[in-house]
């Protein structure tokens, strides 16, 4: 028997249709109500989902990439030593750094005087119309020593200057050479091709005063422009060119002056360029302004500043100050407000204000016989390292740059005309210094200078009481620095030994050493009690030390 609802389908089957579809209306209607009543905070969650699901593949995807697709660049093996001979030769006071490779490892700059190259170069000083010997000058890879390049550049060497930055790119540098007898040469440190030569004469009996000056731009080519300045019968007289060309700017010109060693070029704080020297008690000044007109008869673009040419005007002729002694450095400082000046004169050491010429403090009863280094005693405070005395007499001082107070002395005799001192960054903000002192401290007056060995010391204000004695050298040495070969990664030392005299040919000899690796076979130097660790937890804290760039 069939069902109502059946029965009535059959009988009246459009009605039946009807009611379907309001049924399926229905039915829309009550979903549509659903999504409606749907929280947006739902929606939201599922984009965050999507979004960072998005994000986490495309950061393994970069991972993926950068790890197994991207070949990861060949770090250079930096060797813990090596040294580099040169026999029949004689060197000159110089050392330079820079990364000539781009390996990001500092390469060593040098010059050396000789008959020919080393074997790889093959070049010999006929090549370049030098009889024999004569000087050249060699960039060596601070990695492994390997000769990157080398040429004859004159046939003696009265100045250079590696510091001098490339137009072209801004980033390299290139190396100025004053050549005797008359000779001005550019060379690329990237190459050690010839930026630029110009046959240059300053006169027969010229001599010619280190460092060279770099100015700012005067010829419009975008690059510095280069000071030379010599002396002759007590005249001191400037040279201006052009770092791009090598060409003479205008003609000589003299400073009116008769300074005799150590010009530099200072700033005051008005913008004013002036070139100081020292004249025998006397500080001298020029203004570059006035030394620009008189050489190319044209205005100048420099500045003249008020108060010192008031001093130079109302003094002795071209005279800023008078010293209690002859002035044998001047160092350039920073100051509170721009640069001040470190005198360093036979009867004291004075800090003078940049700009007023006044003292700051003074060291008195000095007798500073090299030039003065900075460091860090302190965290983040400048430091002055000055070495007074000479042979067993001489006293390392540590002062505070800004008061001149002593932080820390102690004796440490050496040779006159010993290696210089130098300081290394370290992480906590203070420096390690290195001295140079005789091989046994505590016997040094029954010592005889033939079989003395000079010894390199490592200090660091965190151990006040002790030493580190790191190497002995029986070498004559010639030139010493100490830098970063790596940003942040080893310290190092560069030594260039060589003949005492120039006449007198012998083996020249390149080292580089880590200085990490010197310290587990170094000798502890107590000074005093020399504090209460063993010797070895010493040697272990110098070998924790960090570097920083």
């Amino acid at each position: 028997m069939m069902d109502n609802k059946d029965l009535e389908a059959e009988i009246h089957p459009l009605k039946n249709e009807d009611r379907k579809s309001q049924e399926n209306l229905g039915n829309r209607l009550k979903n549509e109500d659903n999504l409606k009543s749907t929280p947006p905070q739902s929606r939201l969650s599922r984009c965050r989902t999507v979004a960072f699901f998005l994000s986490l593949f495309a950061c393994l995807f970069v991972v993926f990439v950068v790890s197994f697709i991207i070949p990861c660049p060949d770090r250079p093996e930096s060797q813990r030593m090596w040294r580099i001979d040169y026999n029949a030769a004689v060197t000159y006071d110089f050392l330079a750094m820079e990364d000539i490779n781009r390996d990001r490892i500092q390469d060593v700059v040098f010059l050396y005087k000789n008959a020919n190259g080393t074997d790889n170069s093959n070049q010999s000083c006929a090549d370049e119309g030098f009889s024999s010997p004569c000087a050249f000058v060699a960039a060596v890879s601070g990695a492994n020593g390997s000769v990157l390049w080398e040429r004859p550049v004159a046939q003696d060497v009265a100045l250079v200057d590696c510091t001098v930055p490339r137009l072209s790119d801004g980033k390299s540098s290139a190396c100025i050479l004053v050549g005797r007898p008359s000779s001005l040469t550019a060379v690329d440190l990237l190459t050690g091709g010839t930026l630029w030569s110009h046959p240059r004469s300053f006169g027969g009996n010229a001599s010619v005063l280190k460092p060279l000056l770099h100015v700012p731009d005067v010829d419009g080519d975008g690059a510095p422009d280069l000071l030379i300045l010599t002396r002759e019968a007590k005249q001191v007289s400037g040279y201006l060119y052009s770092g791009s060309t090598g060409r003479q700017i205008g003609h000589r010109g003299s400073l009116g002056v008769d300074g005799d060693s150590s010009p530099l070029l200072h700033v005051t704080r008005t913008g004013a360029h002036y070139i100081l020297l020292p004249c025998a008690n006397s500080l001298c000044g020029c203004s570059v302004k006035g030394l620009y007109e008189r050489v190319t008869g044209k205005e100048s673009p420099f500045k003249r500043d008020p108060l010192w040419e008031s001093m130079l005007n109302t003094s002795a002729p071209k005279q800023l100050l008078r010293s209690s002694g002859a002035i044998r450095y001047l160092v350039s400082v920073p100051g509170k407000s721009g640069q001040d000046l470190l005198l360093v004169s036979s009867e004291a050491c004075v800090l003078l204000d940049g700009q007023e010429l006044t003292p700051r403090w003074t060291l008195g009863a000095a007798q500073v016989l090299r030039k003065p280094i900075l460091g860090h005693y302190k965290p983040d405070t400048l430091t002055v390292v000055i070495e007074n005395g000479t042979g067993t007499d001489r006293q390392i001082l540590l002062l505070d740059l800004g008061s001149g107070a002593v932080l820390w002395s102690q004796a440490l005799p050496s040779f006159p005309g010993g290696p210089p001192s130098a300081s290394l960054p370290t992480a906590d903000h203070r420096s390690a210094f290195l001295f140079w002192g005789l091989h046994e401290l505590a016997s040094t007056n029954e010592m005889e200078p033939r079989v003395a060995q000079h010894s390199l010391y490592m200090f660091h204000p965190t151990l006040p009481s002790v030493l580190l004695e790191l190497v002995n050298i029986s070498a004559h040495i010639i030139a010493f620095d100490a830098l970063l070969f790596e940003p942040s990664r080893h310290a190092a030392y560069v030594l260039l030994t060589g003949p005492a005299s120039p006449d007198v040919p012998g083996l020249v000899s390149v080292t580089k050493h880590k200085v990490r690796d010197l310290v587990p076979g170094s000798r502890v130097v107590r000074l005093g009690d020399g504090g209460p660790d063993s010797d070895q937890a010493v040697r272990d804290r110098f070998s924790r030390l960090r570097y920083r760039s």
